[in-house]
């Protein structure tokens, strides 16, 4: 046993059996759709609301040691509770964005070798397989369901009550009997009977994703237009109202509120990740996914950037703290129709960015499976659409169903931790392969290594221990239920437990 848990799949092993008939998915992405992919999972509401979140700082609730960052605990100890908050960053949230896209780009930069040289499904979770073995590569892949399924179930509850926002633009609401979640933050009854709007919209992004990757990247690219077009239309509008005396000072809380402000404006930027997951539905994943990554990232991080130059110039900094910031801005220049523009953009970013989560969460249990950790079912194509539909249908009723039941909006972090963890383990994977097969063909090499693998390491970690204890715990006992899994089923049923998969995969190789 102890030797089956480092084992490590062949690379060549891998990509031979994605080959195989039945198990084959439809190669229909090019570059393009791959960067609109990144952006659609990275620009969510995070740029209509956490700028203004991030610039004015916020006040945290620490009356308990849960609720206190690692960090401060291994560095304080328990004065490390009653932490009045975080300083804001001002105008400086803009270096705050350029600081995190920094960080991002050094983890992609590891994403993108791993992918054009195991241009494969899975995303982390096959990278940790061919490099760190069995046991790490099931840890990600169940740290990756958590990822997207957590992410995605917090944005469908918010996308419930942005809906309701709009139409009260209109002078129409929802009755609350039926876009509310039932049980509230501490499971206490809300009075409501179901969130429909947030479980409606997961139910129909999974129908368009069993239909097929291109249609499935087809409506991402329309939803990916709309949105950059309200940022711009945003930018345009309230660009002439911009008042240079609102930039001064710039750092009000010095580098401290710059780099606080980078934790919070983290979570923004995670979903570049799922590039990778559709790396075989590429046409040429070894030259497109390292520039979907790269391309999303700087397009991404300009117009971060740029909205926040520009709603700090229009609103003084600490006037930003409140749940609709950009919204506000707009209203208080006296722009309700572009506000209406806006949320509409807030609106069809929430879906691109379900859209591309849920697509990269079937794709871990399709690849997961293929391998025989989960049940062989999930890896089922469909023979129409050459989609994972099985997979695809599971994993939408799994986020869907908890998004019409619980506010899960508290549980955010834990989207934050596994995604840290997974960069954490891509840029490892890129240490051991360049040590193990340094002469294996690479389309993309990340530069200065090791320098760039480390530093994308310590800054994960560094972030990964600026979260609560109590987000730390919960990742822990997702990982003990994922463990105890694995020990009684997986392990059993993967290549290396005695599943008989082995010929089958090498059928294709010794045809060459």
């Amino acid at each position: 046993m102890a030797s089956q848990l480092l084992q490590k799949k062949s690379i060549d092993k891998l990509i031979a059996y994605a080959n195989l008939q039945g198990h084959r998915l439809r190669k229909s992405l090019g570059p393009w759709s791959l960067t609109a992919l990144g952006i659609g999972a990275i620009i969510g509401t995070g740029i209509f609301i956490l700028t203004g979140t991030a610039a004015a700082g916020e006040v945290l609730e620490m009356h308990s040691v849960l609720k206190a960052p690692l960090l401060d605990l291994l560095l304080h100890g328990t004065k490390a509770i009653g932490t009045a908050g975080r300083p804001g960053a001002g105008p400086g949230i803009a270096l705050s964005f350029l600081l995190v896209a920094i960080a991002c780009a050094l983890a992609g930069l590891c994403y993108a070798e791993l992918a054009s040289m195991i241009p494969i499904a899975g995303s982390a979770y096959t990278y940790s397989y061919a490099t760190l073995g069995e046991i790490v590569a099931w840890i990600i892949g169940w740290d990756l369901i958590l990822e997207y399924a957590v992410s995605n179930m917090a944005v469908a509850v918010g996308f419930s009550a942005y809906v309701d926002s709009l139409l009260g633009g209109f002078g129409l609401r929802l009755p609350a009997c039926i876009s509310q979640p039932v049980f509230d933050d501490s499971l206490h009854r809300t009075g409501s009977y179901f969130n429909v709007p947030g479980f409606l919209i997961v139910m129909i992004l999974t129908v368009i994703l069993v239909m097929g990757i291109r249609e499935s990247a087809g409506a991402n690219n329309v939803m990916v237009g709309i949105k950059i077009t309200a940022i711009l239309i945003f930018i345009i509008a309230a660009s002439r109202f911009i008042h240079v005396s609102n930039w001064k000072p710039f750092m009000p809380n010095g580098w401290q509120g710059v780099l606080t402000g980078g934790a919070i404006v983290f979570f923004t930027y995670i979903g570049f990740d799922s590039v990778s997951t559709a790396a075989e539905e590429c046409k040429n994943p070894q030259r497109d996914v390292p520039f979907g990554i790269i391309a999303s990232l700087v397009i991404c991080a300009t117009l971060y950037i740029t909205v926040a130059l520009v709603l700090t110039g229009v609103q003084y900094w600490p006037t930003l703290r409140n749940a609709a910031p950009v919204a506000n801005a707009l209203m208080a220049l006296g722009l309700p129709n572009v506000m209406k523009w806006v949320t509409i953009g807030a609106l069809t970013g929430m879906i691109s960015s379900m859209l591309v989560f849920q697509l990269g969460q079937a794709r871990v249990w399709f690849a997961m499976s293929r391998d025989g950790l989960l049940p062989a079912v999930f890896s089922k194509v469909h023979s129409r659409f050459l989609t994972p539909h099985i997979s695809t249908w599971v994993a939408g009723f799994a986020v869907a169903i908890p998004s019409g039941l619980f506010n899960i909006g508290t549980l955010a972090d834990l989207s934050n931790i596994g995604t840290l963890f997974a960069f954490v383990l891509v840029s490892l994977g890129v240490l051991m392969l360049r040590r193990t097969q340094p002469d294996r063909r690479r389309s993309f090499r990340t530069p200065w290594v090791p320098a760039v693998p480390i530093l994308s390491i310590v800054s994960c970690i560094i972030l990964m221990a600026s979260l609560p204890l109590e987000t730390w715990l919960r990742f822990l006992v997702w990982l003990a239920i994922g463990l105890a899994i694995y020990l009684t089923y997986s392990r059993h049923h993967s290549e290396f437990g005695g599943k008989p998969r082995t010929s089958a995969i090498e059928a294709p190789l010794s045809c060459n």
